[in-house]
């Protein structure tokens, strides 16, 4: 957010002067050192313009949307957004209707009202201060410049974060212990990974505060350095993500059973009295447990933690994929805040926030009303919708919203409508 100091601005001049700091503000949220903090594509914030000029039509209007509603510790910016429209997808639009003042679809916090406007069959959303301050009134419109005796600007500028209880998308709570857990690798970064291969007085099981000793594979030891990595995952039984339709293995998907750091890397030793070169094995400790770890556990390295805020959108592109897996403790269907897994990922085009539509694909059928038997193809069924959250490179992971009918695996994932 970026707060202008105060100086004396003659009331007449209060327009255009406001109209070049918001083009100020605009250039400063596009820099791209915001870009990464928060995820608004070019196409968005073009959707958003547009609809900012002309609003939205009435029938895309939820039914019951209010004409004020109070943003509440608890609300996402999912959850707002099917309160004010019928596809809560549509999310850009939700935001242009008030562009002018939510520059950053992010920055929505608790206590700030938003009003509805009808018109000439759009609608228009605007934004009100906290509730009970004046700000919660109609706000500042042209018509009423004249009322406005000084505008206090001066041209300095102070950068202030965003404030931490701004709205997340997603309930947190949601996917939070997902990532913290399974990362996704290929098979040769599966076939390269170290394993513990001993521990500490011969025990058997690990945990948080034990000392191991781990082994890369054959040529590719585990070393410390400064440009090395020292903190890992421990992960167990990974599991191959296979793709419903090619059949093909896209990558293995590894829970974590916990977190490791390299204390020092390995080196080679010769015994006494011979000149066979032993491997001395690197040494970590363990950090942190979820279960309990034993040799033959792999190490793989702690990826960065993403970044929790999403912005949902439709997919600028025809979108077909499949349901590959469900993550977690389900067994045959899966449903509403369940997480699955589908084979399309990075390469793909596919995005953090990106929404999509599962679907039952048609059976193929027989009509012998007539008396003879006439075959055909009955229509796919929609199953709910889900939402992107952590992409890889060949899958991603989703989670389940608004769900009518349990999720398979083979399900079609394509573009909402």
């Amino acid at each position: 957010m970026k707060h202008l100091t105060k100086g004396n601005l003659p009331a007449r001049s209060a327009a255009p002067a406001l109209a070049l700091l918001a083009a100020i503000a605009a250039g400063l949220a596009a820099a791209p050192a915001h870009a990464q903090k928060y995820p608004v594509t070019p196409a968005q914030s073009d959707t958003a313009r547009q609809v900012a000029q002309a609003g939205v039509p009435l029938e895309e209007l939820a039914p019951d949307a209010p004409d004020r509603y109070v943003v509440k510790k608890g609300d996402s910016l999912w959850a707002i957004a099917g309160l004010y429209l019928k596809r809560p997808w549509r999310w850009p639009e939700l935001w242009g209707m008030n562009y002018e003042e939510i520059r950053n679809p992010n920055l929505i916090y608790p206590g700030q009202v938003l009003h509805l406007e009808r018109k000439d069959g759009r609608a228009r959303l605007r934004l009100g201060g906290a509730r009970g301050t004046d700000n919660d009134t109609v706000g500042i419109k042209a018509a009423k410049i004249d009322e406005i005796k000084t505008v206090k600007i001066s041209p300095s500028v102070r950068v202030e974060g965003p404030r931490a209880d701004a709205l997340p998308t997603l309930k947190n709570n949601q996917i939070e212990p997902f990532l913290a857990e399974p990362i996704v690798v290929d098979e040769l970064a599966l076939t390269l990974a170290p394993r513990i291969v001993a521990t500490q007085e011969n025990r058997v099981l690990l945990s948080h505060g034990d000392r191991a000793y781990a082994l890369g594979a054959p040529g590719y030891p585990l070393l410390d350095g400064p440009d090395r990595p020292k903190f890992f995952r421990v992960y167990r039984d990974p599991k191959p993500l296979i793709d419903p339709v090619t059949r093909e293995v896209l990558g293995y998907e590894a829970p974590h059973v916990g977190k490791a750091r390299l204390v020092t890397g390995e080196s080679t030793t010769t015994a006494p009295g011979s000149t066979d070169v032993m491997a001395v094995p690197a040494t970590i400790d363990i950090v942190g447990d979820l279960r309990e770890m034993r040799p033959g556990d792999r190490l793989g390295v702690e990826p960065p933690r993403p970044f929790l805020s999403y912005t949902p959108h439709a997919p600028d592109r025809p979108v077909d994929a499949r349901v590959v897996s469900f993550y977690g403790d389900v067994v045959r269907l899966a449903g509403q805040s369940n997480i699955v897994a589908i084979n399309r990922g990075t390469r793909d085009g596919i995005e953090i926030g990106h929404v999509l539509a599962v679907l039952k694909p048609g059976r193929a059928a027989v009509d012998t009303t007539s008396g003879v038997k006439v075959p055909m193809q009955l229509p796919d069924q929609r199953l709910g919708l889900l939402m992107v959250f952590r992409p890889f490179e060949r899958v991603s992971y989703a989670l389940l919203l608004q769900v009518t009918e349990g999720v398979s695996i083979g399900d079609v994932v394509t573009n909402p409508y």
